[in-house]
């Protein structure tokens, strides 16, 4: 085995663990877990949200822990929520999205004619964090999605790809690298920017008619680095920066999705931009 090889592998176990700690507790248990107010599926929209809002969880992630926070805060606004666990690869529990990308859009497709069917909506919005927030636009623009989806929401999404604030840029240097995090991690792989999937989902514009896209960036971002590639270019495109809305907001890119009440509350005006009202700082106690 090559030196490198024996760096990956504890690097990746290592990352693992990071992401156990850094999930809430309920993470060991995600897949069992019981929860109350999203996922009912007997919940009829109403004629203030007639569509039901699905929740994209990130790499890593899954379909409980990614939203302790944001599906009861729009629950609590009279939303319909639901969320859906993808990606999965065979042995690994609780951490999802690390699949390959254009069958992990193959998995958002069916769950979004299950919560249409069940709901009676004629079409959903989409709400997604990281990879949840790129992923569904290869839904959209190739599997027949932009008929069934009204707004897209991306939440620190990887749109163009995730750099790790420069590490992915390291890959060239390690022969091989490349080629073994595709074998093992392919979601992690089409996530590279320059790979075959991103290259495929960018080609011929960001976006397609007859969808709302909001993108909710931070600068302080990690991952999805550098956080202006989050950005999506179109005619339907609202790019919003936390830091503009609160510039003593410092998410980074976990934080943005699991906790922050401000970026929760320019969700909700993204999905019901009718009645949307100023997000500032105090929306962090609203």
């Amino acid at each position: 085995m090559l030196p490198w090889k024996r760096v990956l592998r504890p690097l990746a176990a290592l990352l693992l663990s990071a992401a156990a700690v850094t999930l809430p507790a309920t993470a060991a248990h995600a897949d069992t877990a019981v929860h109350t107010g999203w996922n009912d599926y007997s919940c009829k929209p109403s004629a203030a949200h007639p569509r039901p809002v699905v929740l994209v969880h990130g790499t890593l992630g899954n379909s409980v822990d990614n939203w302790l926070g944001l599906a009861p805060y729009l629950e609590a606004r009279g939303y319909c929520v639901f969320s859906l666990d993808y990606g999965q690869l065979p042995g690994v529990p609780v951490f999802h999205g690390l699949g390959p990308i254009d069958q992990s859009a193959a998995q958002l497709s069916a769950f979004v004619d299950q919560v249409r069917s069940a709901t009676g909506a004629a079409k959903v919005d989409l709400v997604g964090h990281s990879q949840g927030g790129m992923m569904p636009r290869y839904y959209l623009k190739f599997l027949g999605g932009a008929a069934k989806v009204g707004a897209l929401v991306g939440i620190a999404p990887d749109n163009h790809g995730a750099t790790l604030s420069g590490l992915t840029n390291l890959l060239p240097y390690f022969p091989g690298a490349e080629d073994l995090v595709k074998a093992t991690t392919p979601g992690l792989a089409d996530q590279i920017p320059g790979s075959a999937f991103l290259t495929k989902l960018n080609a011929d514009g960001d976006t397609v008619p007859g969808v709302h896209y909001t993108v909710i960036a931070t600068q302080y971002d990690e991952v999805a680095t550098p956080w202006r590639s989050q950005y999506l270019s179109g005619s339907d495109v609202r790019n919003v920066l936390l830091q503009d809305l609160c510039p003593l907001d410092l998410s980074e890119h976990l934080a943005i999705a699991l906790t922050d009440r401000i970026a929760f509350h320019e969700v909700a005006n993204a999905l019901d931009p009718a009645h949307a009202s100023p997000t500032t700082c105090a929306s962090a106690i609203g």
